[in-house]
């Protein structure tokens, strides 16, 4: 069974940087392909970002240039460095574990973390 678990979130002001962590169980992320997730309130939960295991990445187009995904195999940890955060960011975080590579769907996630909050005030 994988188990994520996510940190670093935080209220932070619009441009500020945060960096979230999620710590993996040895099995979380075997052959599956580790992604963030975010969801804001009254909104579907959508695709941030996700690394496949060539290391090449995938962005959603809001927040290319801005927000880096990158993970550490040794560690089974991934991370999201999150920089010049804006209003619309805020939005609850979740790591994931994914059946595919790429844009991934919800649908198509195996294992979710049980998210972390981040609030970007104006």
């Amino acid at each position: 069974q994988g188990q994520l678990v996510e940190s670093g979130g935080g209220l932070v002001q619009a441009g500020d940087s945060l960096r979230l962590s999620c710590t993996a169980s040895e099995r979380a992320f075997s052959n599956l392909t580790p992604a963030w997730f975010r969801q804001a309130p009254g909104k579907e939960r959508e695709f941030v970002a996700s690394i496949s295991w060539t290391s090449r990445t995938y962005y959603r187009d809001s927040v290319k240039g801005r927000f880096t995904i990158s993970r550490d195999s040794a560690k089974n940890t991934l991370y999201l460095q999150m920089n010049s955060l804006k209003p619309e960011d805020t939005a609850v975080y979740y790591c994931a574990a994914g059946l595919t590579s790429g844009v991934l769907r919800p649908s198509a996630i195996r294992y979710w973390g049980q998210g972390i909050q981040v609030t970007v005030s104006s």
